[in-house]
Parts: structure tokens; C-alpha cells; sequence
């Protein structure tokens, strides 16, 4: 059996277990949506078409997480005109599987939910014992100790190579012998 959906302005074409990534959807990850925008349910040569819709049929949908979609560079340029525009973009999504397609105004089955690893491990400790020879072991339990790593310590520059030879002194700037002399003639 399959169905065509709309979802997000596009069409897809579901069966029982596909995945599929369709715009974001208002949904946490772990919860059945149905999808109600079907437009056609078909079944080996049984093929129902909407007009514009399937009245009373539905795809049922479990939300496995929502993600984004690689980012597209959108790029503008007017030649001659020096106009440049660069802007990125990511599309949000949802990750949907297909739980079922339903017909003739059926409901969707829930799923038994499997408890997640962080919930099982909680299980799975024991409760607080209540004998009064319990509560000085678990008093005497020292927390284990994080292990931290350490840097190295930084290397210390190599002195810096005396100077053997000293460079010569400059010459000291020649004097204007010329520009001296032209005010002392004005004064005379």
C-alpha cells in the first residue's frame, strides 16, 4: 500500500516504514503526528484519487528528530554595477518514519514506547535500603576520583645568542656649511 502526502508546499510518495525529511513540523522527537493532506491511497491495481483530497484517509507518522539540511550559498551579482550579495542558509527539517496509512477515518494505533537507556538505567538501581547496617556502607563509598590531564609545561625560549661583533656607529650627519654662512652675510 501507498499513499501521496503534502507536507511543506510538497508532494511525497509514502509506504508502511519509509523515512522521510519534510519541512520542520511542530513535533518532539518520539511523537505520532498524523498527516491528513493525502491525495491519493493506492493498493496493488485499488487506486483512490482525491479531489482534491482522500476524504476519511490519513498517514500516520512517528517523529524521529528534527534536523537541518545542508547549507545552499545564495549569491547575487549585477555586472558593472560593483553589487555583490553572498548569503547562506539552512533549511529546518523534520526526520518522519511512516507508521502507517490509514483509510476510512481510522485511528492511529499507538505503539508500545520502548523505554529510553537513561530511564532503564534509573530502573535499575536499587532503592535505599532501610537497615541501619546498609546506610554506613554506603556512607563509607568515596566518590572515584576524575582523572584530569595535565599539560606539559611550556618549553622556555633558548637565550638569545650574544653579539660578537658590535656594528659600526653611524656617521654623524654632515653640517651646512653653506646655510650658516648666507645669514651671517645678511647681517653684515
Amino acid at each position: 500500500m501507498f499513499a501521496v502526502i503534502k507536507s511543506g508546499g510538497k508532494q511525497y510518495k509514502v509506504a508502511p516504514n519509509d523515512i522521510l525529511r519534510v519541512e520542520k513540523l511542530d513535533a518532539a522527537p518520539g511523537e505520532i503526528i498524523t498527516l491528513d493532506s493525502v491525495l491519493m491511497v493506492g493498493a496493488g491495481d485499488d487506486l483512490n484519487v482525491g479531489t482534491p483530497l482522500v476524504a476519511g484517509a490519513a498517514v500516520a507518522a512517528e517523529v524521529i528528530e528534527q534536523a537541518r539540511a545542508p547549507k545552499i550559498i545564495v549569491f547575487k551579482k549585477e555586472r558593472r554595477k560593483n553589487h555583490r550579495r553572498r548569503k547562506g542558509h539552512r533549511q529546518q527539517l523534520t526526520v518522519l518514519r511512516v507508521t502507517e496509512i490509514l483509510t476510512d477515518g481510522q485511528a492511529p494505533s499507538k505503539p508500545a514506547k520502548a523505554t529510553p537507556a537513561k530511564d532503564v538505567a534509573k530502573d535499575a538501581e536499587p532503592a535505599p535500603a532501610a537497615d541501619a547496617a546498609a546506610v554506613p556502607k554506603a556512607a563509607a563509598k568515596k566518590p572515584e576520583a576524575k582523572t584530569e590531564t595535565k599539560k606539559a609545561p611550556a618549553k622556555k625560549a633558548a637565550p638569545k645568542k650574544a653579539a660578537t661583533e658590535k656594528t659600526p656607529a653611524k656617521k654623524p650627519a654632515a653640517k651646512k656649511a653653506a646655510a650658516k654662512k648666507a645669514p651671517e652675510a645678511k647681517k653684515e
